[in-house]
């Protein structure tokens, strides 16, 4: 005999939302992202967020241009993340701008010097776009090492596994806003050591 399934009243959800709903606070001068790990560090728990949900409903980006232009739109509009932007000058600062079936998309402010180190995304692929400021891009292939410098209006594509390390090398701050597929849960760091050795002829 199956059991009869209780439906919850509106009023009900909400409550067992509030009781369940982890609380973040970003006040006082250090905020729980600030640990200086990776990107993944500040995600929390993946399985939380629908961004590792299908990815083959409709009405939702599922190639690579359709990622560009959902980062380009986000860009242009201001009013919906320049209010978030926040400085830590002992850490890069995340704000998660946005979820969505096989996607999230990032919202991080860079003071001069600070860093992402060498590092991938595992099996995400991204896209990302600088709004303020500009950002010093140094990536790894096994043809060698190459650097370019990321300006507001242009777009960044990474594939999958792609070895690269984002800084701010200006004198001004820069933010940044970076989309991935599907959503981060892995970022392997790299070492001078394993940096000399990916760039040997081969």
């Amino acid at each position: 005999m199956r059991m009869p399934r209780l439906r919850l009243r509106n009023r009900d959800r909400k409550k067992n939302l509030a009781r369940t709903a982890p609380v973040v606070s970003l006040a006082g001068p250090r905020h729980p992202w600030a640990d200086g790990l990776s990107d993944v560090s500040i995600a929390g728990d993946p399985l939380a967020f629908p961004h590792l949900a299908r990815t083959d409903l409709p009405h939702h980006p599922r190639t690579v241009a359709e990622y560009a232009r959902l980062v380009r739109e986000i860009a242009a509009d201001r009013a919906r993340w320049e209010p978030l932007v926040r400085y830590d000058a002992l850490t890069r600062w995340y704000a998660r701008l946005e979820t969505g079936p096989g996607y999230e998309v990032w919202l991080l402010s860079w003071l001069p010097g600070q860093s992402s180190g060498l590092h991938d995304h595992g099996r995400s692929a991204g896209v990302m776009t600088v709004v303020e400021g500009e950002l010093t891009e140094r990536s790894l292939t096994r043809s060698g090492e190459g650097a370019r410098v990321l300006r507001p209006g242009g777009r960044r594509v990474l594939s999958a596994g792609d070895v690269h390390e984002v800084v701010n090398a200006a004198l001004e701050p820069a933010v940044s806003i970076h989309l991935y597929t599907p959503g981060l849960v892995e970022m392997n760091q790299y070492g001078a050591a394993v940096a000399e050795r990916q760039t040997e002829p081969r």
